[in-house]
């Protein structure tokens, strides 16, 4: 086992997590393989979790507790990243991982989880979170089997994690949250977003509201406007059933990247707590102006990727990806442009694009402020024109850099874009904690401040419902952008009315 390390120690109590059980529902599904099961043997390494804390995965198929941990332990090899992974952690570890197999619609599965959480509640105080890890159609059922059972009621407190998509539209996303607050109080209710988890999204918060340099240029005096990009360079990755259900415009700029945009351009908190920081963004999100009929087909673009090549590698087109409907219409890609009618960004476009199989992977957000009032320094030869540039990198490589003009040496004044970076790996020489080591430990210490809450879901679904119906009904000529590109021409052309033009990361 290695060392105990007081700072980690220290830093758990600090934060006041307490033992608890663990229930993963879905518990042989991808989600729990790659991201909950690393993550939570992450944090017992770091000893962030609590050595009383008790993990029971549930599933239908019928296997033995060793069957499972076994499972687990190839995945949590697969998956670890930074991979360290320590055989004598593992065994300390999966003596406290359990499988417990039962049909989620079988009300006798939950009286037997009943009978387990009664029998740990000695040493966990009877704290449960349940993790909901299962398919979308699965978390009412769930939920209402948990308080038939009176299960989301206890001697400690019964937390409940909640995967997205949260709901398909504003009505089924309406629909849910009132089913699961039959259940458990809002205050109980932890909806993940795994984007509002990564260190540099939370970075934003402390870069924003811990120095006073941009501050005072954080509005649209001086910010002419802002680009959000998540781009993949892979495809759909065999999930193609799943994804034809979804498309990005759901999948990402609903539930992940206008929750991005929430955090750049919320108003300050008066304190920093979950309550004050979430009411904030939920005041930013009902802010974000809902497009109207006539300005969607100028301002959002959908796209759908077709053959491609990269290099020496021919792609297949969405099409043609297995699961998929030879003539689905279903959108790879998406871009849009959002305004935010309050005081401090009337007038500045948010301009935000997701995509599979672009030309890169890459999550960042690029300020760009306004150009000098005068151009003192001529337009000669050398001069080179073009805005100082503040770009916060959320993935790959985490970081922030700041491009601005500088004299370039010798004679004359001829300018050039230098910057200044940020990199977090070089600056910490620490390791970055995963999103999930982050919302798992969270979730347990009772800190809601990355979760999202009813409001700002209906909130994001409120702006992002008009432009789904209309492209639903939309008969637009898929494909529209080669694999491995950078998405639809359209999109370039939706920036360039504004005079604008998109990033080449």
């Amino acid at each position: 086992m290695p060392e105990t390390n007081p700072y980690l120690d220290a830093m758990r109590l600090e934060r006041g997590v307490p033992p608890c059980v663990i229930v993963i529902f879905g518990a042989n599904g991808d989600l729990t393989k790659r991201k909950l099961i690393p993550a939570l043997y992450r944090l017992a390494m770091e000893r962030r979790l609590p050595p009383e804390c008790v993990i029971y995965g549930n599933s239908r198929t019928p296997i033995t507790d060793e069957d499972y941990r076994g499972k687990m332990k190839a995945a949590t090899r697969q998956f670890l990243e930074q991979s360290d992974f320590d055989e004598e952690v593992w065994a300390d570890f999966e003596r406290r991982l359990y499988y417990l197999p039962g049909d989620l619609s079988d009300p006798e599965f939950y009286a037997t989880l009943g009978a387990r959480l009664k029998e740990s509640e000695t040493t966990t105080g009877g704290n449960v979170l349940f993790y909901l890890s299962t398919q979308p159609s699965h978390y009412v059922p769930v939920v209402q089997g948990l308080g038939a059972a009176g299960l989301a009621r206890g001697k400690g407190w019964r937390r409940v994690v909640v995967e997205k998509p949260f709901g398909h539209n504003l009505e089924s996303a309406g629909s849910l949250n009132r089913e699961l607050q039959k259940v458990f109080p809002e205050r109980e209710i932890y909806r993940i977003d795994h984007y509002l988890g990564k260190e540099t999204v939370q970075n934003v918060l402390a870069f924003r509201f811990a120095n006073g340099i941009f501050e005072p240029l954080w509005n649209r005096r001086y910010i002419n406007h802002v680009q959000i990009t998540a781009a993949e360079s892979i495809g759909v990755e065999g999930r193609g059933e799943y994804y034809q259900q979804s498309g990005a415009l759901r999948d990402m700029i609903q539930n992940h990247l206008l929750q991005v945009m929430a955090t750049i351009a919320m108003e300050p908190s008066a304190v920093f707590e979950p309550s004050s920081v979430r009411d904030e963004r939920a005041k930013l999100l009902r802010s974000i102006r809902v497009p109207k009929s006539g300005e969607i087909d100028v301002d959002t673009v959908a796209g759908q990727y077709g053959p491609g090549r990269v290099g020496t590698s021919d792609l297949a087109g969405f099409r043609h990806e297995p699961g998929v409907h030879p003539e689905a219409r279903t959108d790879t890609y998406a871009a849009a442009t959002f305004f935010v009618d309050n005081w401090r960004w009337a007038g500045v476009p948010f301009y935000i694009r997701t995509g599979k199989r672009l030309a890169k992977r890459i999550t960042d957000i690029a300020i760009h402020f306004n150009s000098a009032p005068l151009a003192i320094f001529g337009d000669g030869a050398g001069q080179v024109a073009g805005p100082n540039l503040l770009v916060i990198r959320i993935q790959p490589e985490e970081g922030i850099s700041l491009r601005f003009l500088s004299k370039n040496p010798g004679a004359g004044m001829r300018l050039r874009p230098v910057s200044m970076d940020f990199q977090y790996g070089s600056s910490f020489g620490v390791r970055t904690p995963t999103a999930y080591e982050t919302l798992l430990e969270d979730a347990m210490a009772g800190d809601a401040t990355l979760y999202t809450r009813q409001d700002m879901v209906e909130a994001s679904w409120q702006v992002v419902q008009p432009i789904a119906d209309h492209w639903d009904e939309a008969k637009y000529n898929f494909p529209n952008y080669d694999a491995g590109s950078w998405g639809p021409q359209a999109s370039d052309a939706m920036l360039a009315r504004r005079g604008h033009v998109w990033r080449v990361p």
